[in-house]
């Protein structure tokens, strides 16, 4: 006799396979945790964008529309006279703020980079006694906020007679152990020991050897810092504050700091404090588009490595 085989009886319904749950909760997860990056996202974005939005607004507006409508809404189209009127206003002073602050600010940023690349380089390829030592006052010198050296500068600069003069403003701007700190990194990280011997032994100096090497090698690196000290600097309110009275000697912040201090006496100023507002942050912008194109190469490098 022939064994007998039973077969199971089908219900009609095909049973799911055991991994099937588990996949549809770690769909469910990574749907969740998508969307709340993504929310994250657009709130920083309105964050960030809110604000320029109703300065653009605000600017094409005289200084009755200014106070009479919303913040977001368009009135009049004054734009045009807006700007004529600042760049006028008081014989051009607004003219001569900006000359200020882009010397301010461009004539630094390109010194702190290279005072701050030199010395990060140094520290990167060279050996001396203590510096591993002095690389720790630098970074003790990252940790301390600007404010607390704003005044012991401000009292430096009176000893030397710099207070209310360019150099009291330019000077300690140079200095910048985070910049040294960034370029050690990125010395450490763009540019080979074994090339810099190389050029050594093939007679070249130091300096020439940095210029010719290692500065290119680091242009990325170059670029980031100069773009982070310029808009610093740009930016930068208290320690021009401190050190000038001069109102021809101001930059733009502080110029135009002054003149919100006038809105209460004359709401006139008003429309100056936000159409300057506006102009300012123009050049900054403009510069970190045209430049962000040597981080894409930075990028680039570094993954052909």
């Amino acid at each position: 006799m022939s064994p007998i085989t039973t077969q199971p009886a089908t219900t009609g319904t095909t049973p799911l396979p055991p991994a099937a749950a588990p996949r549809k909760r770690q769909s469910r997860s990574a749907w969740s945790s998508k969307l709340a990056v993504n929310i994250m996202l657009g709130m920083f974005c309105l964050y960030t964008l809110l604000p320029l939005t109703w300065l653009i607004v605000a600017s094409t507006k005289n200084t009755s529309d200014l106070y009479g409508t919303a913040g977001f809404s368009f009135a009049e189209f004054n734009l045009i006279e807006n700007l004529v009127q600042l760049f006028t206003w008081e014989n051009g002073t607004f003219l001569r703020w900006m000359a200020n602050t882009a010397a301010y600010a461009g004539l630094g940023a390109c010194a702190s980079v290279a005072v701050s690349f030199l010395a990060g380089h140094a520290f990167d390829k060279f050996d001396f006694p203590g510096k591993e030592r002095w690389f720790g006052f630098v970074l003790v010198g990252v940790l301390v906020p600007a404010a607390v050296t704003t005044m012991p500068l401000y009292l430096l600069a009176s000893n030397l007679g710099l207070v209310n003069n360019f150099w009291g403003v330019f000077l300690p701007q140079i200095a910048s152990p985070f910049g040294v700190y960034l370029a050690r990194m990125f010395s450490a990280s763009y540019v080979p020991k074994e090339i810099i011997e190389a050029a050594r032994l093939d007679g070249a100096g130091e300096f020439r050897a940095f210029l010719t090497i290692a500065a290119p090698l680091m242009k990325p690196g170059i670029v980031t810092l100069f773009l982070m000290t310029f808009s610093a600097i740009w930016n930068n309110f208290f320690l021009p504050l401190v050190m000038l009275s001069d109102t021809n000697l101001f930059p733009a912040a502080l110029g135009i700091y002054s003149w919100h201090g006038r809105t209460l006496g004359d709401p006139e100023y008003a429309q100056l404090v936000v159409v300057g507002s506006l102009v300012t942050i123009i050049p900054v912008i403009v510069l970190f588009i045209s430049l962000q194109r040597f981080w894409k190469a930075g990028i680039g490098s570094g993954a052909l490595k």
